[in-house]
């Protein structure tokens, strides 16, 4: 049983990896230190978006509009941080 909470920690962290990844990309991007004309650049920010959407797309349903600023990926990173926790914490002490 540790396996698989070894391997489900594993997948959460790279997974958080992956959101802060996609983040400091649309920045750079949004501030014009990277283009899009980059065909690698273009690659990586569209394989970061593919794999961080379906996760951002229902936070940002339930969000305000607040302008050109979009929290989703921190409160994204806040639910993957409790349910980290919640898993090592509560749920893999019942099973030793």
């Amino acid at each position: 049983m540790n396996a698989i909470f070894i391997t489900l920690n594993t997948v959460i962290t790279l997974y958080i990896y992956v959101i802060i990844g996609s983040a400091v990309l649309s920045w750079l991007i949004a501030f014009n230190v990277v283009n899009t004309q980059n065909k690698f650049v273009y690659m990586l920010y569209d394989v970061l978006h593919r794999l961080t959407e379906p996760a951002l797309a229902p936070i940002r349903r339930f969000l305000p509009n607040l302008g050109g600023l979009d929290i989703s990926p921190i409160i994204l990173l806040l639910i993957l941080f409790f349910v980290q926790n919640f898993i090592f914490l509560d749920i893999a002490p019942l099973f030793r």
